[in-house]
């Protein structure tokens, strides 16, 4: 069985972003948590425009990390290109 897949068809059945939010809260350690946040905000600052090498210095990471985000959001029928071209999705994430 993919455990991905689980996982998402989990989330995906789940309607309340509070719910979604405890329920990773539960799953994930602190680490996890924060070392997830962090690639968020670094695709979200990609499709913001940001250069790399400026989000290597806002978020003190290397450009390895930031380049596989980038790799993503340029590829056809990217999900992260279209969570992210959404309204809404800057203040409030997808939702």
């Amino acid at each position: 069985m993919d455990r991905v897949a689980d996982i998402a068809r989990v989330l995906a059945g789940l309607r309340n972003a509070k719910t979604v939010e405890r329920l990773l809260r539960e799953l994930l350690t602190e680490r996890e948590a924060e070392r997830l946040s962090l690639r968020w905000e670094i695709v979200r600052s990609l499709s913001e425009g940001k250069s790399q090498r400026a989000i290597a210095r806002q978020w003190g990471v290397s450009l390895c990390k930031i380049t596989r985000g980038a790799r993503e959001l340029k590829q056809r029928g990217s999900v992260l290109k279209r969570v992210f071209q959404r309204p809404g999705s800057r203040s409030q994430g997808a939702s």
